[in-house]
């Protein structure tokens, strides 16, 4: 299930396309906050849609390698799996932006490879979950590699937020037009546009939607009022044959359950309006500088999101497809328009792509993704990409018990609402995730079952039937070595 010897072909392609494409070329990311692709999180985004994603390529199998927010972010920063850049959860203790992660990874996030191949570069929205703690340097920490810096404080917020800007503290209130954040980045990267940039350069836009509070812009408050979460695939439907976790859940699940997940699945498509409005905004200002042309988009998410599969009221942080797959959509200079391609793209693979833009290989540096840009460029063989991949979760409980849930005893965690657990201690995985010759997913718990799942996608895409139980144990046994091999992987062992 590794990669053929057409991988070399690839790194030459690359090599090759950066003399044809010229450059040196600017970078945009723009980093949304728990946007699904598989319960219609994409729906909102007409604009982006046109302005990206028609304008160049729309990746159907986008994934994270770990689905919540500050071991993912962390992952894209670092371009490497969790195991390897240490990040176990949202929390200090968990490495989140902790002093550890600003010693060993922040040096070798992408922004510093880029800075020093002279790209001005400039941040804007959330980091890391646990970014300006007080016991982590707070606010006065700016992160290397980053010349203008806008960071947020803590977690998503759409008002009431402190920012760090260039290490000062920057407080925020509720007032509309100077406070809410979607907007406050969509003005500070237009600021940055027209006053400070200089090609090439790198921009990082990280809005908050569409994260919790879901906090909608006044003129979107009513957006979508009559809009429920998708009631098809395995919504509602108990998960019986799953790890614990999930069988847990209520199912079917209470009326109060429901109606909080679609008030929620409203909001969340009212939040993600104001960054459709960002993107259309963006692309303009370049456009109006004439700097569209030489300027690579990228659009992506940290994570996916559920709202009501397997009875499962909302989150992400499960293995299945509707939290792993995130949208992936890139335009810039080589890219024909309106592609669709299917070649599975991880988040640790953008740093590695950003590198390749600024003439940088992988190679050079720890990162265990591998850069696509071959892919946005040329019409490279599918056969020439990785087949599988490695997806890795640490799960998080309360040692005596969620406060707000007593009765359901320690370990668990995000019991919300009605005392339906998210997470556990023990909800901790590595699975392989693998689309060819066959759609395949095989995860171990660590628990003490040492429970097993596997997922024959290609026949089972809503992952509705366990079948670890009655396949051939000569393949489990495969999957169990491919996953071996990938949780110790570094560097060019993880692009084996």
């Amino acid at each position: 299930m590794g990669h053929p010897a057409s991988w070399d072909a690839l790194l030459v392609l690359s090599a090759a396309w950066q003399l044809v494409l010229g450059g040196p070329h600017n970078i945009v990311l723009i980093l949304t906050d728990d946007q699904d692709t598989e319960i219609g999180g994409m729906t909102p985004m007409k604009k982006t849609q046109a302005l990206i994603g028609q304008a160049g390529v729309s990746f159907t199998h986008a994934f994270t390698v770990t689905p919540l927010c500050c071991p993912s972010r962390s992952s894209i920063l670092s371009g490497c799996y969790p195991h390897n850049h240490l990040v176990r959860n949202n929390s200090l203790e968990g490495n989140c932006s902790s002093l550890a992660w600003q010693k060993n990874q922040e040096p070798l996030a992408f922004p510093v490879y880029l800075q020093r191949q002279g790209y001005q570069t400039f941040y804007a929205g959330k980091y890391l979950n646990q970014y300006g703690h007080p016991a982590a340097g707070g606010i006065q920490h700016v992160p290397l590699g980053w010349k203008y810096w806008n960071g947020l404080v803590g977690n998503s917020r759409y008002y009431n937020y402190t920012l760090s800007v260039d290490g000062q503290e920057e407080r925020h209130g509720h007032r509309y037009q100077d406070d809410y954040l979607t907007d406050l980045i969509t003005n500070r990267s237009l600021e940055f546009l027209q006053k400070w940039s200089r090609p090439p350069f790198l921009m990082v836009l990280a809005p908050p939607a569409a994260h919790s509070p879901w906090t909608a812009a006044p003129g979107y408050a009513t957006a979508y009022s009559t809009t429920k979460a998708p009631r098809d695939g395995s919504f509602n439907v108990h998960g019986k044959d799953k790890h614990w976790l999930v069988r847990q859940a209520r199912s079917p699940m209470a009326n109060t359950s429901i109606e909080f997940l679609d008030k929620a699945y409203r909001e969340r498509w009212q939040t993600l309006l104001s960054v459709d409005d960002l993107v259309e905004r963006v692309v303009g200002r370049l456009k109006a500088l004439d700097l569209l042309a030489s300027t690579y988009i990228f659009y992506t998410s940290d994570n996916g999101y559920h709202a009501g599969q397997f009875s499962l009221p909302i989150d992400k942080r499960q293995l299945y497809e509707f939290d792993i797959r995130v949208p992936l959509l890139v335009r810039g200079p080589g890219i024909k328009a309106n592609q669709t391609r299917s070649e599975p793209i991880l988040n640790i693979d953008l740093g590695p792509t950003f590198l390749d833009i600024a003439g940088l290989n992988v190679s050079q540096t720890a990162m265990d993704g591998q850069s696509f840009l071959p892919l946005l460029v040329t019409p490279a063989q599918p056969s020439a990409w990785r087949a599988d991949f490695l997806v890795q979760y640490t799960g998080e409980g309360f040692p005596d018990g969620d406060p707000a849930c007593p009765a359901l005893g320690p370990g668990v965690s995000q019991c919300f609402p009605d005392c339906v657990c998210e997470d556990a201690f023990n909800n901790t995985y590595a699975c392989v995730r693998a689309l060819r010759p066959h759609g395949l997913q095989y995860c171990e718990f660590a628990d003490s079952q040492a429970f097993v799942e596997l997922y024959n996608l290609t026949a089972d895409p809503q992952q509705l039937r366990n079948v670890a139980q009655s396949v051939d144990p000569t393949l489990l046994e495969a999957l169990n070595q491919r996953l071996i091999k990938l949780q110790a992987c570094a560097g060019p062992s993880c692009r084996a």
